[in-house]
């Protein structure tokens, strides 16, 4: 039997944890040939780009992924983001599984860029459906929805709170936040202090995006404000750039901080509740004069999630967090259904099957 020849094009390698699960499903199946691409890495210094190569890719081929810089010849090509160069996987079945849900609208601006070429985007629910559906940019891609595979390792006790605390030296007799800010918008110049001084009852989990390490889209005194910091207080852990996936953290906390994240996003799945900090998102534009977010973030999970316009509300806020009102759990009920299916750790395993069907109904056909 001829093996279908699959092609994981992970981009950065933090994009990989969209994966995880799905990797899980198919490295090892003697159906597939399976490759992973990994070519977008780059770190900036002093206004130069310099390529990237983790330490982590060496453990990823231990455990059997094999890379290629090739991107012709593939029957499926997985990819977290669309392709700047999508006319050189020629005739392949394109599936589009976005790396980061969220309320950015990155997603609608890239697929404006592309234009002329067929995906198959899986989401999360019925938001994201209606989303694209009603987009002008969605073209002649396809929606499917099958739920959010990178959250399957959350439904299925792939890690536990108590190890993932103690592996941080942190106290597992204490309740956890969890702050997880994105680059851009930002709230960390605003909080950089608060998020310290005010957290000082809970364990403290600092969980950055990977291009506050990176330099290249963010500055680096990003990470370099929670370096300086973190060394002062015991009950904060700053997570290493090497740290890719947040999933281990979502488990180990309790109340998650954020802004126009996509933890934040995420985080209404599990049945717990996080803090909101606001941005003043009237403002908040892309060079052409786009809005940076498809919801503004101050109203994002309203009545749900409590919303901060300062570090000083902390405390009260994780408090609120800690003790949904009725209210606030029927209206984090409400969010859930819109924003997820599934969330019953089989999300991977749909999509597979789907992927599957769109490779036998000759989807493979009409990729580009």
């Amino acid at each position: 039997m001829q093996k279908i020849k699959l092609l994981f094009k992970i981009g950065y390698a933090y994009h990989k944890a969209a994966f995880d699960p799905i990797i899980d499903l198919l490295l090892n199946n003697p159906k597939y040939d399976v490759r992973f691409s990994l070519d977008m890495e780059k770190v900036k210094y002093f206004g130069i780009e310099f390529p990237y190569r983790h330490a982590i890719i060496d453990q990823w081929k231990k455990l059997g992924y094999r890379f290629t810089k090739e991107t012709s010849g593939f029957d499926i090509v997985i990819a977290g983001d669309t392709l700047r160069n999508a006319e050189a996987y020629g005739k392949t079945l394109l599936i589009f599984l976005n790396h980061g849900t969220g309320i950015k609208n990155i997603l609608y601006r890239n697929l404006a860029k592309a234009k002329g070429h067929k995906y198959q985007i899986f989401v999360e629910g019925e938001h994201r459906v209606s989303s694209l559906q009603n987009s002008p940019h969605l073209g002649q891609s396809e929606v499917h929805l099958i739920g959010l595979p990178k959250l399957d390792y959350y439904f299925t006790h792939k890690y536990q709170r108590v190890e993932v605390l103690a592996k941080l030296g942190l106290n597992p007799n204490k309740q956890t936040v969890l702050f997880a800010p994105t680059y851009k918008p930002t709230c960390i110049y605003a909080i950089k202090d608060d998020i310290f001084t005010q957290t000082t009852a809970y364990n403290l989990i600092i969980k950055l995006h990977p291009y506050s390490w990176m330099g290249k889209y963010a500055p680096h005194k990003q990470h370099r404000i929670f370096e300086r910091r973190v060394k002062r207080y015991n009950h904060a852990v700053l997570l290493p750039f090497s740290e890719f996936s947040i999933l281990p953290y979502y488990v180990a906390s309790d109340v998650i901080i954020s802004e126009a994240s996509s933890t934040v996003f995420d985080y209404i799945a599990f049945n717990k509740f996080g803090i909101v900090y606001d941005l003043g998102c009237d403002k908040l534009k892309h060079s052409d004069g786009q809005p940076l977010l498809e919801i503004d973030n101050r109203e994002f999970l309203a009545g749900a999630f409590p919303h901060i316009q300062s570090g000083k509300q902390l405390p009260e806020a994780i408090q609120q967090a800690l003790n949904p009102t009725s209210q606030m759990i029927a209206k984090a009920n409400e969010y859930r259904s819109s924003f997820f299916y599934g969330l019953d750790g089989k999300a991977s395993q749909r999509f597979v099957a789907k992927m599957e069907q769109l490779y036998q109904e000759g989807g493979h056909e009409n990729g580009a």
